[in-house]
């Protein structure tokens, strides 16, 4: 690989979600995430692990910036969790809560870190999804409220705001797959993907008053669309998939409404949608948080309804989560998002990969695949800023093992080892890869 070097003040930074390594679940005034009551109901995680303990960053942070100053980290995407501030969702604020992530801010800035938070990454209070949940239109107000409490402490010294992260992944894997919090099988999926898009809308201008000067966007995760084959009707599934997983979420974001083939087949599952919904979601904001680990290569499938939608796994290189390794769809994706969509500003917020790592007799871990596997990302990432896209910054997934929600412990995605029994940090290979691109901006 030649040598490449990236803009001037290109963004480097590394990624984590509350849930998944805050750990002190009832500590301090904390409510019950619908993570909490998912992770505590036998057989919905690997092993019946949860987020409990987690890598106990609640009470180990301090350590934790220290790691990322280490590793010459720029920026820090954290999530807040809504339970620790909000304890009933509405109502109450605990400013126990509040003040853990003061601190955390005031050291990741004294750390000469950047933070970028983001609002919502799953862990909605439990009281909320007893009261329907995001299905409930009522959710919309109510992390519009959330979001004018923590900007108000907050938004002196945050200046990177993201609503939401992945809302495909609450509206499918959570309301409709079951596979993640709350775990609804066929549950009121389009309603929720609906309101959550409605209360981004909502939050920005909150966001904005609250914080002078700030950027505020949103994070969407992106699995690209490849037809298996050149037949008509793989290329018509795969279609089907974009507007399913991509453009039901881009499209009215970016002031298209929902697009017409995915209306047509959705058809009597479609929410109920007010006049001026879509002008709510269409907000202007300043950037767009992109999340990319792997493309779908689509065939048809009549059998399935109502996408008729299938998966193909082609040969190649695989990670831990059977995801395809293939960095090409990353910087077509970026290009595209770009030409059709003309944001002011992207972020890849997350990118990474999870494989068994072993610990070597030296103590240390040799991930080579992970570190091929940034290094090949980066490198289309790179491609696609000189293709045109307005790429501002790169976030690798993830600080440090952790919950990785479904699997449980099971896999590891961190750039740092993470012994759960000791809560030990160890940075890996891929930690000192990352760290000397950093140094350089750019790869050898």
């Amino acid at each position: 690989m030649a040598a490449i070097t990236f803009p001037n003040k290109f963004i480097w930074g590394a990624a984590t979600a509350a849930y998944q390594i805050e750990g002190a679940w009832e500590a301090d005034g904390k409510g019950e995430s619908i993570w909490d009551r998912f992770s505590h109901t036998p057989g919905k995680v690997f092993n019946n692990d949860n987020g409990d303990v987690a890598c106990d960053h609640y009470h180990r942070w301090r350590d934790d910036i220290a790691l990322m100053r280490e590793l010459g980290l720029q920026a820090y995407r954290f999530s807040i969790a809504w339970p620790r501030i909000l304890p009933e969702g509405t109502g109450t604020v605990n400013q126990a809560g509040l003040d853990f992530y003061d601190r955390l801010v005031d050291g990741l800035l004294e750390a000469g870190i950047t933070p970028f938070a983001t609002l919502y990454h799953w862990d909605l209070p439990q009281v909320l999804q007893d009261e329907g949940g995001w299905a409930n239109r009522a959710s919309v107000a109510a992390f519009t409220n959330y979001a004018d409490i923590v900007s108000r402490r907050l938004g002196d010294r945050v200046k990177n705001w993201i609503t939401h992260n992945e809302p495909w992944c609450t509206s499918f894997l959570g309301n409709h797959l079951g596979v993640h919090a709350p775990g609804l099988l066929e549950g009121p999926s389009l309603a929720v993907a609906h309101h959550v898009l409605m209360s981004h809308g909502a939050a920005v201008p909150v966001l904005r008053a609250n914080s002078a000067g700030a950027d505020v966007g949103i994070t969407l995760n992106f699995a690209p669309a490849y037809p298996a084959s050149d037949s008509a009707e793989d290329q018509a599934a795969a279609q089907r998939h974009d507007g399913f997983f991509n453009r039901w979420f881009l499209d009215p974001l970016y002031g298209r409404g929902y697009p017409e083939d995915m209306l047509a087949l959705y058809g009597p599952m479609l929410p109920d949608i007010h006049a001026d919904d879509l002008a709510t979601i269409a907000v202007p904001t300043d950037f767009l948080g992109v999340n990319y680990y792997n493309r779908a290569v689509i065939k048809d499938d009549p059998t399935a309804l109502p996408l008729r939608t299938g998966f193909v796994l082609p040969e190649g290189e695989y990670t831990a989560m059977n995801w395809e390794v293939y960095p090409d769809a990353l910087r077509a994706l970026l290009v595209r998002i770009a030409r059709d969509y003309t944001p002011s500003k992207l972020y890849i917020t997350e990118n990474g990969a999870a494989y068994d790592d072993t610990l070597s007799p030296d103590g240390a871990i040799h991930d080579e695949q992970r570190t091929r596997y940034l290094a090949s990302h980066l490198a289309a990432v790179h491609a696609a800023i000189g293709e045109g896209a307005p790429l501002a910054g790169y976030f690798a997934w993830s600080l440090m093992d952790n919950f990785e929600w479904a699997e449980g412990y099971n896999k590891r995605f961190g750039i740092v080892h993470v012994d759960y029994e000791t809560q030990q940090r160890t940075p890996k290979d891929s930690a000192r890869f990352f760290s000397a691109a950093i140094e350089r901006n750019g790869l050898e």
